[in-house]
C-alpha cells in the first residue's frame, strides 16, 4: 500500500469512528424502564402480564438486566389513573405499557412525548387516542379490540343457550364512554334476535349487589358483562352471583369463565399481551409509534363452563360445545 493509499485508509476510520452508531449499538448496557398502567389489579393481570413478560424475553430482554418494571394499578377505581399515570411519568419510563381504554386516555393526557403501548384497547380511534388504526398519528399506539363485531356475537350466543330469552340485561361500567358505545351496538342488534335491552351500569361493587337484584326483579333471561379492568377486578363477586341467581351469563374473557362464568368468547388476550413486547421492543429500537399501525386481534376463543350450566340448570346446545375451545367439565 502506497502513501496515499494509507492516507486515505486513515481518513475512512477516522470518519467510521465519527459516525453515530445504530441505535441499539449507543444503547448497549442501557437499562430501560418501562412503565405499566392498568385500571385493574395485579391479580386480575397477572397471567396477562406474564404473557407480556414472556415476549420481552422471547426477544431477548432479560428483566433486571435490560429492562425494569415500574408497576401501577388503579385496582377499578378509574378516578387513580390520572395520579398513577403522572407518577409513572415522572419516573422518567423509556415507554408506558396501559391496559384499557380508560387508563389510555390517562396516560395519554399526562404526556404527549413517552411512547404509549396500548395492550388492549377497544376503540382507540374514538376514543381519540389515535387519527387512524393505519397511522396512530401520536404517541399511542399497539393493539385494539373489535368489541362491537363481538358483542354481537356473544348476543347470539346466548340466545342459542336461552332461546326462550326475551328480555337481556347488560352489565358494564358506568363510567366507560367506549362501553356506552358497545351497548349502542347490542341494542342495535338486539331486535334481530328478538330480544330487549335493559342497561345495568355499575361503577363498584355495590352497585353490582343492586344491579342483581334489579336483574331477578325485572325477570331477565340472561346477562352480557361487557369487559373492563373495574369489571374484571370484581369477576368474582359477579360470576358468584351470576351462580346464586342462576342467570345465564356471557363474558368477554376466559378467565371470567374459568371462574365460574358461563360461557366467554373475545380475543386472546394473553396473545396481546405477547404481541405488545413487539411493539416495546421497535420503540426502544428507535421506531416512532405515529408510525405503527394500531393492530386487531387475530386469535378468539370459546370457553364453556359445564359445572356451572349444571348449577344454574341451563342446557348448551351441541352447536355451540362443538365450537368450543375449551369446555370445562
Amino acid at each position: 500500500m502506497n502513501r496515499r493509499d494509507t492516507y486515505l485508509a486513515l481518513l475512512a476510520l477516522l470518519a467510521l469512528g465519527a459516525a453515530p452508531f445504530p441505535a441499539e449499538a449507543q444503547q448497549a448496557g442501557k437499562v430501560w424502564r418501562i412503565g405499566y398502567l392498568s385500571g385493574a389489579s395485579a391479580e386480575n393481570d397477572k397471567n396477562w402480564f406474564a404473557a407480556f413478560q414472556q415476549g420481552m424475553q422471547d426477544l431477548g430482554y432479560v428483566e433486571g438486566k435490560s429492562f425494569v418494571m415500574e408497576q401501577r394499578y388503579s385496582e377499578g377505581r378509574n378516578e387513580r389513573l390520572s395520579a398513577l399515570a403522572t407518577e409513572l411519568v415522572g419516573l422518567k419510563t423509556n415507554v408506558l405499557v396501559v391496559f384499557g381504554a380508560a387508563a389510555a386516555r390517562a396516560a395519554n393526557k399526562a404526556t404527549s412525548t413517552i411512547p404509549i403501548v396500548m395492550t388492549v384497547t377497544a376503540d382507540p380511534v374514538g376514543d381519540g387516542l389515535a387519527a387512524s388504526l393505519a397511522r396512530p398519528g401520536g404517541n399511542v399506539t399497539g393493539l385494539s379490540d373489535i368489541h362491537s363485531v363481538l358483542v354481537t356475537k356473544r348476543l347470539e350466543l346466548l340466545k342459542e343457550v336461552v332461546p326462550s330469552a326475551s328480555r337481556v340485561g347488560v352489565l358494564m361500567n358506568a363510567d366507560s364512554p367506549t362501553l356506552l358505545r358497545q351497548l349502542r351496538d347490542i341494542q342495535a342488534a338486539a331486535p334481530a334476535f328478538g330480544v330487549t335491552i335493559l342497561s345495568l351500569p355499575v361503577s363498584g361493587a355495590d352497585d353490582i349487589e343492586r344491579a342483581f337484584a334489579t336483574m331477578k326483579k325485572e325477570r331477565l333471561g340472561g346477562i352480557l358483562v361487557l369487559g373492563d379492568p373495574m369489571i374484571n377486578t370484581h369477576r368474582r363477586q359477579v360470576v358468584g352471583l351470576a351462580e346464586k341467581s342462576r342467570m345465564p351469563a356471557v363474558f368477554t374473557v376466559k378467565e371470567n369463565a374459568e371462574a365460574g362464568g358461563l360461557m366467554a368468547y373475545g380475543t386472546n388476550f394473553a396473545d396481546l399481551w405477547r404481541r405488545a413486547a413487539t411493539y416495546v421492543d421497535k420503540i426502544l429500537r428507535g421506531a416512532n409509534p405515529a408510525d405503527l399501525p394500531i393492530e386487531q386481534p387475530i386469535r378468539f376463543e370459546l370457553v364453556v363452563n359445564m359445572k356451572t350450566a349444571k348449577a344454574i340448570g341451563v342446557t348448551i346446545p351441541r352447536s355451540v360445545l362443538l365450537r368450543a375451545d375449551r369446555v370445562i367439565e
